[in-house]
């Protein structure tokens, strides 16, 4: 299935969600949000959500400053 992911299209398994995506990534999740469809998914849900062939994912880190 394809999926975008900040804007570049890329390839994934049927079965994959978002926590997988994010490892296979090497993307740490603890300072992660993550927007489906420009709808935040909460963390919990990470494991379970099923993606869908044509999904655009928006990968978001927190960055403090002033």
């Amino acid at each position: 299935m394809q999926i975008i992911i900040n804007g570049e299209k890329k390839q994934y398994r049927p079965d994959d969600n978002i926590a997988t995506i994010l490892t296979s990534l090497s993307i740490h999740s603890d300072i992660m949000a993550v927007a489906v469809n420009m709808n935040i998914v909460k963390k919990d849900l990470w494991d379970s959500y099923k993606l869908k062939d044509g999904d655009c994912l928006e990968f978001l880190e927190f960055v403090g400053g002033g």
